[in-house]
């Protein structure tokens, strides 16, 4: 496989099988993160459960003490005074069967997050198979079904992101860009594996965090001390 220069060069910064505390973790891939843009820092985490099991699934929400560094969309799907609300919070798009049929007709996509209130649920339960693949079918678990929508658009704009179990039982996430630094990463990281740690299942037995990986977008990966975790 054809490696570029800085990839290359990236990955002589780290030692193959060590486990990094956090701290050095964080800031080796600061360091690797050598592309043009910014990169994004991502983590991924595998646990020590079976996502096929109802009893041992891991998801929520968390808002990133310094956000994610990305400009987010936000589409809402709401009614009279709440879709009001909604657009004076700074939604970009709101509407209702408009939007719905938007989607359905013109495979539009140009959001990052839909939030919904639950009397919206009904009408938009058609769209769950195009939007749940995506990510984006609005959630309570995740906060993103509520009456409060005024919230939840604040809060989707200041950095909040959803983690859940993939098939793998791995979750994928984003905890802001190389130019934050290692201590703002740091933060961010400590504020996700804390929500990770607290939503473990009753279900789960043994170690729950089976390995962390954290890594820029262009970078290789850099293997975290996981024990110290929790």
């Amino acid at each position: 496989m054809f490696v570029g220069k800085k990839y290359a060069d990236s990955v002589k910064l780290i030692e193959k099988n060590r486990l990094y505390d956090t701290n050095e973790a964080l800031a080796l891939v600061c360091q690797t993160a050598k592309a043009k843009f910014d990169e994004t820092i991502e983590v991924h985490v595998r646990l020590g459960v079976d996502s096929r099991h109802a009893d041992q699934q891991v998801r929520g929400a968390i808002v990133l003490p310094h956000g994610t560094g990305k400009s987010v969309r936000v589409l809402v799907f709401a009614k009279g005074d709440r879709a009001e609300a909604a657009k004076a919070a700074g939604a970009e798009f709101v509407g209702d069967n408009d939007l719905i049929e938007k989607i359905t007709k013109e495979n539009w996509f140009d959001f990052d997050v839909v939030i919904a209130t639950p009397d919206m649920m009904g009408a938009i339960g058609r769209l769950g198979r195009v939007l749940g693949p995506k990510g984006l079918m609005p959630n309570p678990k995740a906060g993103t079904v509520t009456m409060d929508v005024a919230k939840a658009v604040n809060e989707a704009k200041a950095g909040k992101i959803e983690y859940r179990l993939d098939k793998t039982n791995i979750i994928h996430c984003p905890i802001g860009k190389a130019s934050f630094g290692a201590e703002k990463l740091a933060e961010n990281f400590n504020t996700l594996l804390g929500a990770i740690i607290k939503a473990r299942p009753a279900a789960a037995k043994g170690q729950y965090i089976k390995s962390c990986v954290i890594a820029s977008t262009m970078g290789p990966g850099i293997k975290v001390n996981g024990s110290k975790l929790g």
